[in-house]
């Protein structure tokens, strides 16, 4: 389960199946595993279907629960920087 919560800390919201394909364990041990997590409120889940080539994909959408990633490097945008200055010129 550890390997679970640091791939979805690392690369963010993912699909059972990619998790699964990532830490080389099986869908069915991915999904005990998350939903392990998800009762002690480590990991939010949610339901999804997705299409791919006509096919319906039923999986479940995993996150860290209150987990907010550090800030993207780079330069940021002159609305934003003003917002948390105050100013409005």
């Amino acid at each position: 389960m550890q390997a679970i919560l640091e791939y979805l800390k690392h690369s963010g919201e993912r699909l059972d199946s990619e998790i699964a394909a990532a830490t080389g364990r099986s869908l069915a041990n991915v999904r005990l595993g998350v939903i392990d997590l998800q009762s002690r409120g480590a990991v939010m889940v949610c339901r999804s279907i997705r299409y791919k080539d006509g096919k319906e994909i039923d999986g479940m959408l995993c996150r860290v629960s209150g987990y907010i990633p550090p800030a993207a490097p780079g330069r940021k945008s002159k609305a934003r920087m003003q917002a948390k200055s105050g100013s409005t010129d």
